[in-house]
C-alpha cells in the first residue's frame, strides 16, 4: 500500500508519516522497486498504533522507547506492558479531569437555563 493510500486510511498526512518513520515511531517501511514506500499489515498495525498513542498525547520520546523495545523481540515484553500501562494511567487522569470538566459546564448551563426561567416568569408578571 503507497503512503498516500495510508494517509487517507489514517487520516495523517503523508509528511507525518515519513516523520513517524524518521523519528523511529514506526519501523523502516519496505520500498519498492522504484523507491516508494511499500506498506504491507505490519507497517499498517504500527501506523495505527502511533496514531492512537499520539491521540493520547504519550511524547514521542516514549513512544521511540517503545517501539525501540518491540523491535528487541519477546525479551522486552514486560518492559513495553509497563510503558502502556503507564500511558493508561495517564489517561485515566485525563478522563477524570474532562469527567470533572464536563459536569462543572452541566452545573454552569443549568444555572443559566434556571436563570432564564426566573426572568420569563417576572417578564410574565410585568405584563
Amino acid at each position: 500500500m503507497n503512503i498516500r493510500t495510508v494517509s487517507e486510511k489514517f487520516d495523517l498526512p503523508a509528511p507525518t508519516l515519513r516523520y513517524y518513520e524518521e523519528v523511529g515511531l514506526i519501523p523502516p517501511v519496505h520500498r519498492n522497486s522504484s523507491g516508494y514506500r511499500d506498506y504491507d499489515a505490519i507497517d499498517l498495525e504500527w501506523v495505527n498504533f502511533a496514531k492512537c498513542m499520539r491521540e493520547t498525547d504519550i511524547s514521542i520520546d516514549v513512544l521511540k522507547e517503545y517501539a525501540l523495545l518491540a523491535q528487541q523481540g519477546e525479551q522486552t515484553e514486560e518492559q513495553r506492558k509497563q510503558i502502556l500501562i503507564e500511558q493508561q494511567h495517564v489517561l485515566e487522569q485525563k478522563m477524570q479531569a474532562l469527567q470533572n470538566t464536563h459536569d462543572f459546564l452541566d452545573t454552569k448551563i443549568a444555572t443559566y437555563e434556571q436563570h432564564a426561567k426566573q426572568m420569563e416568569r417576572i417578564s410574565e408578571k410585568l405584563k
